[in-house]
């Protein structure tokens, strides 16, 4: 069985398409992996188990061919998910000077602020920005992430300036699903549960709910940096707020990470321990 035929229908699975190679395979395993629908293609239950398999054979080859390599010489190909609302911004240029300095590295960048399945998809890795939950990936800290509560001054003029955290639950809440916040009450930190009716999964969306007057936004600095100098935004809860979060690399578990992983990272940490996005 060729390593590249495994490749390509791993690259298939997640794309939904059909190739010759995925035809070859499904010929020499005698079993159907894709199902065919005129709506395009979708893995069947034996499909989706032998792309889990293949994708760790295709990351051992890949971690096999890293290994004999020169030194700081990358190849193959690098899978990353990565936030939306600032990693254009803020990420996208460290993923094109990895590319400059490795010639012959593919990289492959999603943007999107949906929580990426990285086992699943087939990423290598995922770049995330704020409070990890607990799961079984492998995290390592890239740098740190400030963020303060804001609303406008139309806002704050209607409704009032929370001081504490009990009179932040009786304001409207800019919130991407139903996420609790953290803020600091001295040196504790305290979670609380607001409510609102305007929700969006992108940063960039609850800035322009929240310049907008719709209510109290919890957001990255490096968001709302510029709408807090030209007066559009207020920091609110000043006496109470959050804790630094954090920009990780999280990656499938697995007792070693590819190179081209740790690549990545340590060129993250270089660029952002020292100024950190804002």
């Amino acid at each position: 069985m060729d390593i590249e035929e495994l490749r390509t229908f791993v690259e298939v699975a997640d794309a939904g398409g059909v190739s010759p190679a995925a035809l070859r395979l499904e010929a020499e395993l005698g079993v159907q992996l894709l199902a065919r629908t005129t709506r395009g293609t979708a893995l069947t239950e034996a499909g989706a188990t032998f792309r889990d398999y293949a994708a760790r054979v295709c990351a051992e080859i890949d971690v096999a061919r890293e290994t004999i390599l020169p030194a700081g010489d990358l190849r193959g190909r690098l899978r990353v998910a990565v936030p939306l609302s600032f990693g254009p911004t803020h990420f996208a240029p460290i993923l094109a000077e990895m590319a400059r300095r490795h010639p012959r590295l593919q990289i492959h960048t999603c943007y999107s602020d949906r929580f990426v399945d990285l086992i699943a998809e087939g990423y290598d890795c995922a770049i995330r920005v704020g409070y990890l939950q607990d799961s079984n990936l492998i995290a390592r800290r890239v740098g740190p992430i400030y963020g303060k509560l804001v609303a406008s001054p139309d806002y704050i003029e209607a409704h009032g300036s929370p001081e504490t955290p009990e009179e932040l639950a009786a304001h409207e809440a800019l919130m991407q699903g139903t996420e609790s916040w953290q803020l600091m009450d001295g040196d504790r930190i305290i979670t609380v549960r607001p409510q609102g009716r305007f929700k969006a999964d992108n940063g960039m969306a609850l800035v322009a709910a929240a310049t907008a007057g719709l209510g109290i936004a919890y957001l990255p600095d490096c968001l709302t940096h510029d709408h807090v100098a030209s007066g559009a935004l207020v920091p609110v809860m000043t006496r109470h707020p959050p804790p630094p979060a954090g920009a990780y690399v999280v990656r499938p578990p697995g007792q070693h990470p590819a190179r081209k992983i740790r690549v990545l990272t340590e060129l993250l940490i270089e660029y952002c321990e020292p100024a950190p996005p804002r």
